[in-house]
């Protein structure tokens, strides 16, 4: 029997296909992926191929909030008589979908206006962002950091959500979205709640930084971490010199996340609008915190050049 069996659950996300791991002499399942049948039936055929029966599944363990990772959640839950267990900050949106997704849409909206997104392209965000075929609501059981479920350690690790978490096992780490072998994760549009998500990612980014060994994403193959952690930084540190130069070039203007967004990534509808301006959002509220960027309260927030010219070596890291 494998101490890690990967599932590929389906491909509902831009990141590329999802991926569900059981842990067959655990009795875990991590992220069983988005609630299609689709994505069951490969979910299901996969356990069996790990030679285990589905009642075998005591636990279902969430990174976090996000429907592809945590659509399944409940039926596997329910055909395994099993329990489901997230971080606390983000057991809501999973466990009481109906009422918090209503609350998302009504924040996210609120958000967007602030980053200073039109309202038509506000329009278009939250008419994509229809309801996903799970229940309204169902038993999450809350966990903080260093929390443990048969040996499966809670590492919390938020930016791309407030309650991301990662899972330390002895078969090895569960990223989930903090790291991906061919896509970086989506840090201020994934989670409107977060203030200075940047920060916090790179943060949680430096809870890994001893580690030597491969990691388990929530998308694609395996990955070597500190390759990875080197990648995440080099990409961020080149996405808040952008950030700079867009609001400092050819003059110096005060600039709303969505122009900023609109010059880093040009033409944004849908998903994209509200990823985009969240990512030039999250870079300017760490510049601002920094230093280099001066930010301008109101709605919609504008940032402007504190400096002249963007600090060589500048260390994005809290």
């Amino acid at each position: 029997m494998s101490d890690v069996v990967r599932v590929s659950v389906g491909g509902g996300s831009p990141e590329g296909t999802n991926c569900a791991y059981l842990l067959p002499a655990r009795g875990v399942v991590i992220d069983p992926g988005p609630p299609s049948d689709t994505a069951w039936t490969a979910l299901r055929d996969g356990i069996a191929d790990a030679g285990i029966a589905i009642t075998d599944v005591d636990h279902v363990l969430l990174t976090h909030w996000h429907i592809d990772h945590a659509g399944l959640a409940s039926r596997l839950a329910d055909r395994a008589d099993a329990s489901i267990h997230a971080h606390a900050d983000d057991t809501l949106l999973i466990g009481d979908y109906a009422a918090a997704r209503e609350r998302r849409c009504r924040r996210d909206r609120r958000v967007l206006e602030r980053w200073g997104v039109p309202e038509s392209v506000r329009d278009d965000v939250s008419s994509a962002d229809t309801p996903s075929p799970v229940p309204d609501s169902f038993a999450v059981t809350p966990h903080g950091d260093g929390d443990t479920v048969v040996d499966v350690e809670f590492v919390h690790t938020p930016g791309h959500t407030v309650g991301h978490v990662s899972f330390r096992t002895d078969e090895g780490i569960f990223l989930g979205d903090l790291l991906l072998p061919t896509y970086t994760p989506n840090v201020g549009g994934s989670d409107t709640r977060l203030d200075d998500s940047l920060g916090q990612y790179l943060a949680s980014l430096n809870r890994f930084e001893s580690i030597r060994t491969d990691g388990y994403p929530g998308h694609g193959m395996e990955i070597e971490i500190p390759t990875a952690i080197d990648e995440a930084r080099r990409h961020h540190r080149n996405r808040a010199r952008a950030a700079f130069r867009a609001i400092a070039t050819p003059e110096p203007s005060a600039r709303t996340p969505w122009d900023v967004a609109r010059e880093l990534f040009g033409e944004l509808r849908g998903i994209h609008a509200k990823f985009g301006a969240g990512e030039a959002a999250a870079h300017l509220r760490r510049l601002a915190e920094l230093g280099p960027v001066e930010r301008l309260d109101g709605t919609p927030v504008r940032y402007r050049p504190a400096i002249d010219s963007y600090p060589t070596g500048l260390l994005l890291t809290p």
